[in-house]
């Protein structure tokens, strides 16, 4: 998962009434802005700002090979109606092959029956600035909290009778920081069953949700 939640502090983050307008980017305008995405992902990712341009490139082709996933959705935060401060995507993981990378040797069996009928969604990227994670993330109105909320609620709208559906992600083990802040913003770890994940596997996976 695409976690960007560098540590810059020192900004006060803004009161939960000015809260940003968050909503979906269809294919043609992911496209459209697809520059202001990659510069957010650059701003946001805490890394050597002479190193942005290799890991922007290489996020953007990360993103046009998961929007061809069906059902992929991504959703923006803006502020003002123009700048953006955060986003989110992801897609239905199919009950049918290929898995995202590997998830199926993650999840106990009762969490794969809900691939079948569509109610589990994979969570690949959440990105948004320091403060999201170190300022109030146990707060409903926290940023990433209410674009991972709206992510899973847009897709269970689209089911028969808008079942509850469950995000997942798979984060690299090694990398504390993505795990700190999604077990602050309400994410869980979780273990396969009857074929137990061994410990040294590479990823941990997390699930949101009911």
């Amino acid at each position: 998962m695409a976690v960007n939640v560098p540590d810059r502090g020192g900004r006060q983050a803004p009161s939960p009434l000015e809260g940003e307008r968050i909503r979906p980017l269809s294919r043609g305008q992911i496209e459209d802005r697809r520059k202001e995405l990659g510069d957010l992902y650059a701003q946001t990712s805490g890394g050597d700002p002479r190193a942005w341009n290799l890991e922007r490139e290489l996020f953007l082709r990360r993103l046009a090979a998961e929007v061809q996933r069906p059902g992929f959705a991504l959703l923006v935060a803006e502020r003002e109606g123009v700048v953006l401060t955060g986003c989110a995507y992801g897609f239905p993981v199919s009950a049918h092959g290929p898995w995202w990378r590997g998830l199926d040797g993650y999840l106990p069996k009762d969490l794969l029956g809900l691939a079948a009928c569509g109610r589990l969604f994979a969570v690949s990227g959440l990105l948004v600035d320091s403060r999201v994670r170190t300022q109030h993330p146990g707060r409903d109105w926290n940023l990433a909290r209410r674009l991972q909320r709206r992510l899973l609620a847009d897709r269970a709208a689209g089911l028969a009778g808008h079942p509850a559906v469950l995000g997942v992600t798979l984060v690299d083990r090694g990398d504390t920081a993505t795990l700190r802040a999604l077990r602050s913003w309400g994410w869980r770890s979780v273990r396969a069953d009857a074929r137990d994940t061994p410990l040294t596997a590479p990823c941990r996976a997390l699930v949101v949700g009911p």
